[in-house]
């Protein structure tokens, strides 16, 4: 699959469309979702055209894994999510709900979050 860079989540990289910016550095920009569903949702993105989390974790380089890591630790410090608990969730592709083809990471917290999954 190739990576659509006329997708939302590259729009937003690129500066062409705003975000209420927590965290960025060169290789992460992370900022509020506009339909949290949590009191915290914040939305982690690796600066670089990586399709899926798939694609990240084959392709990005040591130094871009590590900032991503990091960047979730800071801004859940930040945020004051640590000691009550958080969610991290990435979907791949279809079957997973992925809606935007650039891998990302959400994060949520500042309230019980109920079951991981319905399940069904």
């Amino acid at each position: 699959m190739a990576y659509d860079d006329q997708n939302i989540f590259a729009q937003i990289l690129a500066g062409k469309i705003p975000c209420k910016e927590v965290y960025k550095d060169e290789h992460v920009l992370a900022f509020h979702d506009i339909q949290p569903q949590a009191p915290v949702h914040v939305l982690f993105l690796p600066r670089g055209a990586y399709e899926s989390s798939q694609d990240f974790y084959a392709s990005a380089s040591p130094g871009e894994i590590t900032a991503l890591a990091r960047a979730v630790a800071a801004v859940a410090e930040r945020l004051g999510v640590v000691k009550g608990g958080y969610r991290l969730i990435s979907n791949h592709r279809h079957y997973a709900g992925q809606e935007v083809p650039h891998f990302h990471i959400h994060l949520l917290g500042g309230a019980p979050l109920g079951p991981m999954t319905s399940g069904k």
